[in-house]
């Protein structure tokens, strides 16, 4: 049984998973308005894992984060402003990369987010960079990885999940396992049925957890933290969860058999959240409907804000960079 956390908490997880929710669907008709170009990775339906995850990070105690282009739901979980988020992802000066990151590239350094990776599997050795960082100085800080289950079958991942075992290193890797790498499903891809199934080949313990349960996560999450600063190494998590949307924009995932897409949405980690708060007389409907519509409004202000903002001078192209 997952402990609960306090009323504070779960409110603010709530009101940080609508948040994520309607930013995902407005940059989402954004794009379609040719408002945001390039490409964007949705995580409808996987903010529990979000919001779980960032629950436990103390980025003021130099806790770091690497995640994948799906990243918009854990820089936001994490701290990332939706101005910030907004106007990055249209490219304009007051982004938090300068509107030179866009949709995949997002990093704030005083959230603890060293950034998102467009590459598979591309933050798995900085992270390592980072807890390696942390072991040297002796901060007691841990670096969180997180990437999909297609990332398992990457050289990278075999790799970096071996250095941190053999050097005892504070990394956690939490997978997202939503069922899917782009357009195959994992069980196509994998020898094995879970990906945690793979840790015994480099001794370090592994858990699954349901990643619609934002609770059970910040719990899952909690343990390998606490686990890893204590000096016992890195911790293989598996956040069993699901993306509602397509692989990027443009994908109407008609590769997914009829009826699964409704099961998961009978499991939606808003509701599941919601649900029992109410049923512990900690939320109403009409609180629900208020939490929703200031989210709403939220990223509409947000929204507008961003659209006002200037683009980038061209010689900004020549700034942030080292040669």
């Amino acid at each position: 049984m997952t402990p609960s956390l306090p009323s504070a908490i779960r409110f603010h997880m709530l009101q940080r998973m609508l948040e994520i929710r309607y930013c995902e669907e407005r940059i989402q008709e954004l794009f379609l308005e040719n408002v945001i170009r390039g490409t964007t990775h949705l995580c409808i339906g996987q903010e529990g894992v979000s919001v779980g995850m960032a629950n436990v990070v103390d980025a003021k105690r130099g806790d770091t984060v690497t995640c994948t282009y799906r990243g918009h739901g854990h820089a936001l979980a994490l701290g990332l402003p939706l101005r910030s988020m907004m106007a990055e992802m249209m490219g304009k000066e007051a982004g938090c990369c300068k509107g030179k990151g866009g949709s995949m590239h997002l990093t704030d350094m005083s959230i603890g987010l060293i950034g998102t990776f467009a590459i598979v599997g591309a933050g798995l050795p900085i992270t390592n960079g980072a807890a390696l960082t942390a072991q040297i100085k002796g901060t007691g800080a841990v670096s969180i990885s997180i990437f999909g289950d297609g990332t398992v079958n990457i050289g990278a991942w075999h790799e970096a999940v071996n250095l941190a075992a053999v050097w005892k290193l504070p990394s956690v890797f939490l997978c997202e396992n939503n069922m899917y790498g782009e357009y195959s499903t994992y069980a196509s891809t994998a020898p094995v049925p879970n990906v945690v199934d793979r840790a015994a080949a480099y001794g370090i313990p592994a858990v699954i957890v349901d990643g619609q349960d934002a609770e059970a996560v910040t719990e899952t999450v909690k343990q390998a933290v606490e686990y890893a600063r204590a000096g016992h190494g890195p911790t293989l998590i598996e956040a069993k969860t699901y993306r509602y949307k397509g692989h990027s924009r443009t994908d109407p995932a008609t590769y997914r058999p009829a009826g699964e897409l409704d099961e998961w949405l009978k499991r939606d980690p808003i509701n599941i959240l919601a649900d029992r708060m109410k049923q512990d007389g900690q939320l109403n409907d009409s609180q629900l409907k208020q939490l929703t519509e200031q989210a709403q409004e939220a990223v509409q202000e947000a929204t507008t804000w961003a659209l006002e903002q200037p683009y980038p001078p061209l010689e900004a192209a020549y700034e942030d960079i080292w040669v």
